[in-house]
């Protein structure tokens, strides 16, 4: 079974949208991305998140949009 890569939980950072096992937004990688900033520059902001976590979200988040798409 795969490990969560997103996780909610009301009692972490108020139910926002955080990756598995840390307090980091997802939002904030989207931001960083959003503003040019590198992968690498978020996992040197964020230690806690892992290059494997970012790259397993990001092919989540592209497999949704594949699959939405008429």
């Amino acid at each position: 079974m795969r490990q969560p890569t997103v996780s909610r939980n009301p009692e972490i950072m108020g139910g926002t949208a955080v990756f598995h096992g840390t307090r980091v937004p997802v939002q904030t990688l989207l931001d960083y991305l959003e503003a040019g900033e590198s992968i690498d520059d978020f996992l040197e902001g964020f230690p806690t998140v892992t290059r494997e976590l970012v790259i397993a979200f990001l092919e989540e988040a592209k497999e949704r949009v594949i699959d939405a798409a008429p």
